[in-house]
């Protein structure tokens, strides 16, 4: 009886396996509303690489996504690469009045990195939260970022 139950449970999980695969590669190639989906699936999942590689089709398929381009950036950042601003600059030279894309990327920069930054870098950090606020006045986040900051 165990050994039926053991069998069986082995059985489903391979079958989970197969199925969690099957449906990273079921995705239509024309469809990046589901690959930033999928993306960012696999960036909760930790596994950066496929995640970016999803971001990197949907930005393939539509190059004005800021969206994919600020998830692949985080993608990197999570992946180690606390250099690598490309692609939120590329969010924000394409929608310049999205609150949360400044916002999200001023904060990463001055946060997410670990040290310190040169005076002027708080200063920029400062202004590009106001314009945040006012795009959205009530974007609380970067009400809270700005305060932070000073």
């Amino acid at each position: 009886m165990k050994l039926i139950f053991r069998i069986t449970f082995k059985i489903f999980l391979i079958l989970l396996i197969l199925a969690g695969c099957a449906t990273t590669v079921d995705i239509k190639e024309t469809d990046s509303d589901e690959l930033l989906n999928q993306g960012k699936t696999l960036l909760k999942e930790g596994l950066y690489d496929r995640a970016i590689a999803c971001f990197n089709k949907a930005i393939e398929i539509n190059p004005k996504y800021v969206e994919a381009y600020n998830s692949r950036g985080l993608a990197y950042r999570q992946k180690g690469k606390i250099d690598t601003f490309a692609d939120w600059n590329k969010a924000l030279e394409i929608s310049p009045k999205y609150a949360w894309i400044r916002n999200d990327y001023q904060y990463r920069y001055l946060y997410s990195i670990g040290k310190l930054q040169p005076r002027d870098e708080y200063y920029k950090a400062i202004a590009d939260f106001t314009i945040a606020i006012a795009i959205n006045p009530m974007y609380a986040v970067a009400y809270n970022n700005r305060g932070m900051t000073y």
